[in-house]
């Protein structure tokens, strides 16, 4: 069964840094895609960014570039989201999403989550 656990966030102050991870098991494949999503309180879930080993592509969002970075263990299957400069607009929940049928970034749709982790910008 083919799984990603999420682990980090937490709070912090304006300005500061957190680092999520995402862990993928259960998938065969060497070649995989991790993409990031937020939910902030009362609004539709929004994409982050995006990895994939395999097509060797990153994408992010405009409100997070320069100021995101994803990155990647490809010995373990498990991608980073190195959150700094952090505004009180990023609070939200966090989500990473794979697509089991193809490794491209980003992904037509992702199949599978991660079970969301939340992120608190605050002074």
């Amino acid at each position: 069964q083919v799984q990603l656990v999420e682990s980090g966030g937490g709070l912090a102050q304006p300005g500061g840094s957190l680092r999520l991870s995402c862990a993928l098991s259960g998938y065969d494949n060497d070649y995989y895609v991790i993409a990031w999503f937020r939910q902030a309180p009362g609004a539709e879930r929004m994409p982050v960014g995006c990895t994939s080993y395999g097509d060797n592509n990153e994408e992010y969002a405009d409100s997070v570039k320069g100021r995101f970075t994803i990155t990647r263990d490809d010995n373990i299957k498990t991608a980073y989201l190195q959150m700094n400069n952090l505004k009180f607009e990023d609070t939200a929940i966090y989500y990473c999403a794979t697509d089991t049928s193809d490794y491209v970034c980003p992904a037509r749709e992702y199949n599978v989550w991660g079970q969301g982790t939340q992120v608190t910008v605050s002074s």
